[in-house]
């Protein structure tokens, strides 16, 4: 009979922490007022994620949308924080909730997400669960397939979806960017990870 090495136990905690480099990019204070500026900021700490060793190829921010203010940023933290859940996407929607106490970013002017790849199936949904209204992606779903990430059950009608619940998308905004920062992870020896491994 195999036994279960660990239970998690009420009182059990789960960490969800950006690296001590965001720190120094990331200017809090900064107004974004183009879309060039703010996914040049979510392709930026998909950039630096891999240069620094602290997580996957991915990046993203979250912003109000009538006021240009950043109000949360992620990057991928899957391998050194040890869950498989903390994606770009999620780390960002989960520290801007904290940041502004709330569950949902859903406000009337409308909160925006901005990610350096097509978001996975997991992170599809949480774009939903979320409450921002708009989605800019850069990279395509197929720059990271083609490095070997598999981003699940994703298809149009996934798009479809998100519109007809009220989030404008839009796809392959700064696409060649972003696709770099997969392509140089990648060619660097950069760890696939997708739940298939021990």
């Amino acid at each position: 009979m195999n036994k279960i090495p660990f239970v998690a136990k009420p009182g059990s905690a789960v960490t969800v922490e950006l690296p001590d480099w965001v720190t120094e990019l990331v200017d809090w204070d900064q107004q974004y007022n183009t879309d060039d500026e703010k996914m040049a900021l979510a392709i930026e700490l998909s950039r630096q994620n891999v240069l620094r060793g602290t997580g996957g190829p991915f990046g993203t921010a979250i912003f109000d949308r009538a006021s240009g203010r950043l109000l949360g940023v992620g990057v991928n933290r899957v391998v050194p924080l040890t869950n498989s859940t903390l994606h770009g996407e999620t780390v960002a929607i989960m520290l801007a909730e904290k940041a502004l106490g709330t569950f949902s970013l859903a406000l009337d002017t409308g909160r925006e997400l901005f990610t350096s790849c097509e978001p996975c199936a997991m992170c599809m949904g949480a774009v939903l669960w979320s409450g921002v209204n708009r989605l800019v992606c850069a990279g395509a779903a197929a720059d990271a397939r083609a490095i070997g990430f598999d981003e699940g059950p994703v298809f149009e009608q996934s798009y479809d979806y998100l519109r007809n619940a009220g989030i404008e998308v839009v796809r392959q905004f700064k696409r060649a960017d972003a696709k770099a920062v997969l392509d140089y992870y990648k060619s660097s020896g950069g760890r696939i990870y997708n739940g298939k491994e021990a």
